[in-house]
């Protein structure tokens, strides 16, 4: 039996679907590899043999770039970051959040719009488009800007988060219509969506990229954010790397303070700042405790 490399889709239960040259394997993990309690994740890449009956048995899982525990997935070139305007509107707290998660993990971070048919969020773009992201403004309901997203992410393994309700089953439907995702409504009593997405599974999308639809924002384990570290993981706060007075400089209340300064000038916005800070006291709080 030749040994093979495929790319694992979801895990239920021990058994494994894995990706493998254009079909599908159900495999067991080789026992070597459970007693040494390595769990596989959705997007490792494995090495596996296909035995007589069809099913598989992974012998190998090849090194990650990236892992994270909640939720389950590894090796993700892109997190596609979903927020929207419309109720359930997003705060841009939970943006920031994400796009430091990605620059930690030194991942890209796509942000992606959603519901413009309902509102506009051309203003909070700017935002992040002043920082460097790509963004785009789209609408699952209407097919807007779909097509650009479907561009950014061809060939890519990539993670999509948001809050409940912002639409990123419709976005995924959108991208493949034919995966029929379950779909949530908002709650009309707190303007929050119902989680539909119940488990981490690759989907796959046109253009050669393998989607990870994932929980919320809330299942993504930022745990690891340093306060020292953080500060890097704002790619606006670099230009001003070494011209602060003080060395060291936590970008927070300190005169002579460069960060500060363009923030006072409009070279930095105000909101990136305000999540930075806020980021920064709760990353403090967990080095503390």
């Amino acid at each position: 039996m030749a040994e093979r490399e495929g790319l694992i889709l979801k895990g239920v239960g021990g058994f494994y679907t894995v990706w493998d040259n254009g079909t599908t394997v159900v495999c067991k993990l080789r026992g070597r590899l459970r007693l040494e309690r390595l769990r596989p994740l959705p997007g490792d890449r494995v090495r596996l043999r296909v035995l007589p009956d069809g099913s598989g048995l992974i012998d190998e899982i090849l090194p990650r770039q990236n892992a994270f525990a909640r939720p389950p997935v590894a090796n993700i070139e892109t997190l596609v970051i979903v927020g929207a305007k419309a109720v359930p509107e997003t705060d841009p707290f939970l943006i920031d959040r994400m796009t430091a998660l990605a620059e930690s993990r030194e991942i890209g971070a796509l942000i992606c719009f959603n519901k413009i048919d309902i509102k506009p969020a051309g203003e909070l773009a700017e935002v992040y488009r002043a920082v460097g992201y790509p963004t785009v403004l789209l609408s699952a309901g209407t097919g807007e800007g779909v097509d650009e997203l479907a561009r950014l992410i061809a060939g890519k393994v990539v993670a999509f988060t948001g809050n409940s309700g912002v639409g990123k089953s419709s976005l995924l439907n959108r991208l493949r219509p034919e995966l029929a995702l379950r779909v949530g409504d908002v709650s009309h009593r707190g303007g929050r969506g119902r989680h539909t997405t119940r488990h981490t599974e690759l989907l796959p999308m046109q253009g050669g990229a393998w989607a990870a639809d994932t929980p919320g924002f809330s299942t993504f384990d930022d745990e690891d954010l340093d306060p020292v570290r953080l500060r890097d993981l704002f790619p606006e706060f670099r230009p001003f790397e070494g011209a602060c007075r003080f060395t060291g400089c936590h970008h927070i209340g300190v005169a002579g303070c460069a960060v500060l300064e363009a923030l006072a000038r409009g070279v930095i916005r105000p909101s990136r700042h305000a999540s930075y800070a806020r980021l920064h006291r709760a990353a403090s709080e967990r080095k503390r405790f």
